[in-house]
């Protein structure tokens, strides 16, 4: 394999950019399937709950899809505690580095911040304020974190609600991490879009 010269990148030059620039890209490509067997370790992710981490992903993604959500917000919210296998104190911002490039600023925004939002029903259990969120009240995408929280996240533990299986995500997974990153028409500043379309 074709190698840059240099052993300190201040003595790299054009060529060895251009050569790991075409690497990277090539690389980048690959991202979304990276992603889906990242996933699937979740199944045997934290313990202790009456599902798997990865049940419960995909159970939040199918709750967004039946709500008629759009395709940021069905990937978001399967994409939401990708984080718990690698950064179990901080699986929030995590995940949603890994969207920030590839969806609205409204669903990195909430993705950011779930964390956050889900101490509401249980900090008062785990040493933590219930009111963490009030932080950012105020805030535009407060409510749609809120509401992401109540009907996607909090409520997606049920070992008897019948999700959509892996599968079913991976071509919108494949689209939405095909994007150019940060585009402008993708990013969408101050921007909302509802989660729920479907009555």
């Amino acid at each position: 394999m074709e190698q840059v010269a240099f052993i300190r990148m201040k003595d790299g030059d054009q060529q060895d950019y251009d050569l790991l620039l075409a690497h990277e890209r090539a690389f980048a490509k690959g991202a979304a399937n990276r992603i889906l067997e990242s996933l699937t370790e979740l199944e045997n992710s934290l313990s202790g709950y009456r599902i798997s981490r990865l049940d419960h992903s995909l159970q939040s993604a199918s709750r967004a899809e039946r709500d008629g959500a759009d395709i940021d917000w069905i990937i978001s919210a399967l994409l939401h505690d990708i984080g718990d296998t690698f950064a179990p104190y901080n699986h929030s911002e995590y995940a949603a580095a890994v969207l920030q490039p590839f969806v609205r600023e409204q669903c990195h925004w909430v993705i950011r911040r779930h964390g956050e939002f889900q101490l509401f029903y249980c900090g008062q259990y785990v040493g933590a304020d219930p009111n963490t969120r009030e932080r950012h009240r105020g805030h535009p995408y407060f409510d749609d974190c809120a509401e992401f929280c109540e009907r996607w996240d909090q409520s997606s533990f049920d070992p008897d609600y019948s999700h959509y299986p892996l599968e079913h995500f991976a071509d919108r997974v494949r689209m939405v991490f095909a994007r150019k990153p940060y585009d402008p028409a993708v990013i969408r500043p101050g921007e909302r879009e509802p989660l729920v379309t479907t009555n």
